[in-house]
């Protein structure tokens, strides 16, 4: 049971809380009723694990577990199915969610929409589906009174799912908007460590499951003798684990759709690093550089091993050494209480979308050459090109608001450029001296330039970096 609890993966919304040079057995997750997470999220027997070990993650030459022990515990449990359905996942940080407006997320293949009840003070999470004509709620507004409005045909409505008004009904005519038909679905949700987590099922038994089962709880996040930038990401495959870069990391991920999931990253430290003196912005470039060093690499394992079977696993995976022990144990977990991979119910087959080139995943100019291709193999899928700009900066606060003052700086920069050259080409000779011609001229170059340059860094910290290892 301890080896499961520092399994991090796309699949569960399982929580990574890693230090370094210490052992797994040693590390504890908190929770306000109980300190172990699995125990609180997952109520499977105790008997079940007792073949699951714990073991250092250091690195090790050392043989970790035989394969052959796999066929004795990791075979699928008939008598108990892992149901996907019945636990707590995380949104979005709250920091990145824009009070004014909905917005649109997609988590274990359905689509829910964000919005700010500012009647209630709260962020409610409903089925992105309007009950008339099955239009989006993402796209439309939050109006005067803090109605979800579909802009479709202008139905409203409340933060308990209640419509409040149909513009199409008549004010003398029966009440259509009181009917239980008119109501939207409604997820039950709630804010923790500035988190917002939703639980997947719109069931009437679930509306207070708050007060049986809470999201798991970070202590060092209201701990205000810490300090952290939260960070989040999409990224274009199912399956994450990475080895902490200090001593202490909150890594979150949540399951999108098959190929896809979401990254929620905290680094919660006492002590003063460099990190902290740099804006979100900047900090948030740097950790898209280390996402960026794996993300094709995994982006072909999962792809590869769904080719092979993923219960085959261990037949065509060498896991030799004790630095594979998480990796193991959460195979072995989900062979045996999930049939080798996660139950998306009836939103999807499976299927990964299309395997492309590192280039193309990795940069949205390529979409309109694939989109053809991809309507045509992936009927059921809509799939981004997860360059870094569509799958981070769009979704971050401060991203977004640093992409757009590099913009209209970049913008600014061509605009002085082009006036000054046609001041001087307006001017008449002796208009003005040579020394403001010559300045004129100086400014243009320099302001095309600095432009160019500012296009270069741009593209390069907000839409598509290359990583090469062989010249790191």
């Amino acid at each position: 049971m301890e080896a499961l609890r520092t399994v991090s993966t796309a699949a569960m919304p399982l929580l990574l809380k890693a230090r370094m040079f210490k052992p797994i057995s040693s590390l504890s997750f908190s929770h306000r009723k109980s300190k172990s997470l699995l125990l609180n999220q997952t109520q499977f027997p105790k008997s079940k694990f007792t073949k699951f070990n714990a073991i250092s993650p250091s690195d090790s030459t050392q043989p970790a577990a035989q394969p052959e022990q796999e066929t004795k515990t990791g075979s699928f449990d008939q008598d108990y199915k892992f149901d996907w359905f019945s636990h707590w996942y995380p949104l979005m940080p709250v920091c990145d969610l824009d009070k004014r407006a909905p917005c649109r997320k997609k988590v274990m293949g359905l689509d829910v929409v964000v919005w700010w009840d500012k009647n209630e003070n709260e962020w409610k999470v409903f089925d992105d589906r309007c009950p008339h004509r099955l239009a989006p709620l993402s796209e439309g507004r939050i109006d005067q009174w803090g109605r979800l409005q579909c802009v479709y045909h202008g139905w409203c409505f409340g933060g308990s799912s209640d419509c409040k008004f149909i513009p199409q009904a008549p004010p003398d005519g029966p009440t259509v908007h009181s009917f239980e038909k008119a109501c939207v679905a409604v997820y039950p949700s709630t804010v923790q460590n500035d988190i917002v987590w939703f639980w997947p099922n719109t069931d009437s038994r679930y509306k207070n499951i708050l007060t049986e089962k809470k999201p798991p709880y970070f202590p060092e996040l209201d701990d205000p003798s810490f300090s952290f930038q939260i960070f989040n990401r999409d990224i274009p495959y199912g399956f994450k684990q990475k080895t902490p870069r200090k001593d202490l990391l909150i890594l979150l991920c949540t399951p999108v759709s098959p190929g896809k999931s979401r990254l929620i990253s905290v680094i919660p430290t006492k002590f003063w690093t460099d990190d902290l003196f740099l804006p979100r912005w900047k900090n948030h470039m740097i950790q898209n550089l280390i996402f960026d060093s794996d993300l094709y690499l995994l982006f072909v394992q999962e792809r590869k091993l769904m080719e092979l079977g993923p219960s085959n696993w261990q037949n065509v995976c060498f896991v030799p050494t004790k630095a594979d022990a998480n990796v193991v144990a959460y195979r072995k977990w989900l062979k045996k209480y999930a049939g080798g991979q996660m139950d998306w119910g009836t939103k999807f087959n499976g299927y990964l979308p299309p395997t492309l080139t590192r280039e193309q995943l990795m940069d949205r100019l390529q979409i309109y050459k694939y989109i053809i291709l991809l309507l045509c193999i992936c009927k059921n899928f809509f799939f981004i090109f997860l360059c870094r700009y569509w799958s981070h900066v769009v979704n971050c606060s401060s991203c977004n608001v640093a992409y757009k003052g590099f913009k209209a700086l970049q913008i600014s920069l061509q605009v002085f450029s082009i006036t000054s050259v046609a001041i001087m080409a307006a001017s008449k000779h002796g208009m003005i001296s040579s020394v403001s011609r010559n300045t004129l001229a100086a400014v243009a170059i320099l302001c095309f330039l600095g432009s160019k340059w500012l296009s270069h860094f741009i593209y390069k910290n907000f839409h598509f970096h290359d990583y090469n290892h062989a010249f790191k």
